[in-house]
Parts: structure tokens; sequence; C-alpha cells
């Protein structure tokens, strides 16, 4: 591939333009991040795509994607802003803001990485976070920007990424303290299954950052031999954030992920109902991008995690 001298190259205020646009996938977004109208946004576009004479995006009915052209665009624009932006922060240390951007489920963000972010922000308030959470867009821990994606599984890591095993998933039923003293003790499976139960929806396993196999109530009666509940479930819902809410407040027992629910356990908020465990074999993992490593914010950060899933005997 030949280079092009740099005269012959296009504006960085169009190139900037476009890695923005590009990032979100949105005109609309793009604008609203640079503070200008939507249409001057769409010119940029045009004007790059005409000066290289290559379309850069596939406009479709209320949606963009990039073209092959487009993407590897994408990826010289954002490392070389990316070495700008470095650049200006040796230039002016103390003026360049200290960012973590980092992509997760809307439940392990909640739960898990919400409260470490507070405990690390209290000895480094000078670091700002982005978390961008979604069950629902497996795109998202790609997008430009991102230092630190939470994944479930690791179909989705590319080689050179740097991947750290988090915590294997493993279900234990919990309740609420006061759920327990009303209508238990569950001394085995056969009391659960006549007991009200709150049920992660399938739904939830089919969406686009998760695509898993069902971790639910069904396949934890078959692991304690008995053949099915014996009441409906009380209520059903395709979020663990709506249904862990469900449990606090004594609406039923649910199938909680031990590292999801280990902050409400520790605070006594919820108990363990029954002894037995469910585990899918399934693990989490934390994918770095390198470059971020060099940001001493980002790397303190992965340190601060690791640190927190070691104290667990997890992670490595």
């Amino acid at each position: 591939m030949r280079p092009v001298h740099r005269r012959h190259l296009p504006s960085l205020g169009a190139l900037a333009t476009f890695e923005v646009a590009a990032r979100h996938l949105s005109f609309t977004q793009a604008a609203r991040e640079l503070n200008v109208t939507q249409g001057a946004v769409s010119q940029q576009i045009r004007l790059l795509e005409q000066a290289l004479s290559v379309p850069l995006f596939l406009r479709k009915h209320n949606a963009l994607e990039l073209t092959a052209a487009g993407s590897a665009l994408l990826a010289s624009v954002a490392a070389g802003l990316d070495a700008i932006s470095a650049g200006v922060g040796q230039i002016l240390p103390g003026s360049a803001p200290q960012r973590v951007t980092i992509t997760a489920t809307d439940a392990l963000a909640a739960y898990w990485l919400k409260p470490l972010i507070d405990r690390f922000r209290a000895d480094h308030p000078e670091v700002g976070f982005v978390v961008l959470a979604s069950d629902d867009d497996p795109a998202l821990s790609r997008n430009s920007g991102v230092d630190i994606a939470l994944l479930c599984g690791n179909e989705r890591f590319e080689l050179g990424d740097a991947l750290h095993l988090m915590y294997p998933e493993v279900a234990q039923p919990v309740c609420s303290p006061a759920y327990l003293a009303a209508h238990g003790p569950f001394d085995d499976a056969a009391a659960l299954a006549r007991t009200t139960l709150l049920h992660l929806h399938e739904r939830h396993w089919s969406s686009g950052a998760i695509q898993w196999h069902p971790l639910g109530w069904d396949e934890w009666f078959a692991t304690q031999g008995v053949e099915g509940r014996g009441a409906p479930f009380g209520f059903s819902t395709n979020k663990v954030t709506l249904l862990t809410e469900a449990a606090l407040a004594g609406e039923g027992v649910m199938l909680g992920i031990h590292n999801l629910v280990r902050g409400h356990v520790a605070r006594g908020e919820l108990v363990y109902a029954h002894p037995a465990c469910i585990t899918s074999g399934r693990a989490n993992f934390m994918r770095v991008t390198p470059a971020a490593l060099g940001r001493p914010a980002v790397a303190r950060f992965v340190d601060h995690l690791l640190r927190d899933l070691r104290g667990q005997g997890l992670g490595h």
C-alpha cells in the first residue's frame, strides 16, 4: 500500500468528524458530540468521500454501516488521533483529562463494575469514567475509544488483545432475609419448587452481547433430581437488574450469579436460600486494548479490577 503525501490528505477536521460518525454509526449522535448540526456532519462526510473517491458508509433506512474502506480508514484515523492526543498530553500533562471507557453487560456494570469504580475514584478523584452498558449490542465493545471490555465468553477477542479471565458463571438460589423467614427454610429442592420463584426470561440469554444457553430454574432443578417447579413463576424478566430488585423486595427466590449478588449478600440484603450451586462451564473475560495500557489511569484501574478478583480467589 502506497502512503499518500501529507499535502494530499483530507483536512484533519474532516477526518476527526468521520471518526466520531464511524464510532457512533450515527450522524445525529456525531453532531451532538461535536456540537454542530447533523447537516454539517453529513456534508463533511460527503466531501471526504468525494476527496477519497470511495464511499465510507452504507446508508440504510435509519442505520449506517461502514464499508470495507470505511473500516480500514477508521482504524488508521483512530490510531492517529490517539497518538495526537497522547502527544498533546505529554506537552500539557496538567490539562489532559484522565478518562477510562468501559463496556459491560447491564447487570455486570451495575452490580460489580460501578462499586469498583466508586472505590477507585475515592483514591483517584481526578480519573473520570465512561461506562457503556448493554445486553443487546455486541459491537459496543469494539467501539473506537473503548479501553476495557467486560465480555461474556472469549469468542470476541482478537490476536494481540490483553485478555484476563474474570470469573466462572456460578448461580445459587438467593432471597431476602424476610422472605426466607416467612417462607423457609428450604431444606430440599422440592421445597423450593413449591415457593414463588423469580425467573430470568429466555430472552436474556439470547441477547446479542450474551448469547448463551440458559442457566435457569429448569437447569437447577434438573441437577437436583427434581422434575420441575410445582408453582408458576411469580415474576419473569429478561433484565437481571429488575429480577434482583424483585428479590430484594422480598417477592421470591431468584438464581443469583455469585459475582453479581455478592455485594447484596455481604450487606445482608440477600441470603442464600439453598446451598446447591449450578455452573454453566462458561466464564466472563476482561479484554484490555493494548494501547490503552500505556495510559496510567487505565493501567491502575485494570490492576484495581484484578486485585478485586484475586481477593475472591478468581481471575489470573
